[in-house]
């Protein structure tokens, strides 16, 4: 049994310890809350394969016919917190919505890897902020940012329909997005050449601000996107070149790899 002095020791070690504990969380969060925009990611299945290095490893659910979640990426902020874990267990109820959603495009790895790899890597950083403060919540958030910009919807009403034969003006496709994800100059539309050096649309990023509003432009915050964290490598895609022609490519389930050869 421990003596009254020994014993004292002990407890006082013990409050110093939690208090310095305390007080690094609130440092940490201070620091990983410094980011005021973030952006959101879609990317087209139909073009995403195109960009891989190991092409073989591409693969396209069956059940995957519209664009998908790259991901929602706050700025100047990339892995903020590796003591926090994610579990399967953890979305669960979500697990079907994203499965459609945000599916992943690799032989190799499933799509929870790729969902704990966005967590770890960035929904770690938008936990600071109310709302998106647990896995659940962020991926809450990340389907109704879905349901809120349909693309698919808007290209489609537009006339801008998948083909391999078909292409596009750039102006065309900014014209019928801009009713969705605006006009807004943060806004990139994306494209990625493929063998024959076709402009081949794959992927849209949507500035937001901290509340999810539309836009943002804090300037410190502008030329610090992170890197895609996907645990596959890719080539990186670019902003659609103005009074460009685009190809907007078929989903191709069987050949993902290779949609229009």
């Amino acid at each position: 049994m421990l003596s009254p002095v020994l014993l004292m020791v002990a407890l006082l070690s013990v409050l110093t310890l939690t208090m310095e504990s305390d007080h690094w969380t609130a440092d940490q969060q201070e620091k990983f809350c410094t980011w005021q925009c973030l952006k959101f990611t879609l990317q087209w299945p139909g073009s995403f394969c195109l960009g891989l290095k190991n092409s073989s490893q591409c693969r396209i659910p069956p059940n995957i016919q519209n664009w998908t979640i790259h991901g929602l990426w706050p700025l100047k902020a990339h892995t903020c917190c590796l003591c926090w874990p994610i579990f399967h267990s953890d979305l669960k109820d979500l697990d079907p919505e994203l499965s459609q959603l945000w599916p992943s495009l690799l032989k190799t790895h499933s799509s929870f890897l790729f969902w704990k790899d966005e967590w770890i890597k960035h929904g770690s950083c938008a936990a600071c902020v109310e709302g998106m403060n647990s896995p659940s919540r962020y991926f809450q958030i990340c389907l109704k940012l879905r349901g809120r910009f349909d693309i698919d919807r808007a290209l489609e009403d537009a006339g801008i329909k998948p083909s391999c034969n078909r292409s596009y003006q750039y102006d065309e496709v900014k014209h019928a997005l801009a009713p969705v994800i605006g006009d807004d100059p943060g806004v990139q539309i994306q494209c990625i050449n493929d063998e024959k050096g076709r402009e081949v649309l794959v992927q849209v990023k949507i500035p937001l601000s901290q509340n999810l509003t539309l836009g943002c432009h804090h300037e410190e915050d502008q030329g610090a996107e992170p890197q895609p964290t996907q645990l596959w490598h890719t080539s990186p895609g670019h902003p659609c070149p103005d009074n460009s022609t685009v190809f907007h490519f078929p989903i191709n389930h069987d050949r993902p790899h290779q949609p229009c050869d």
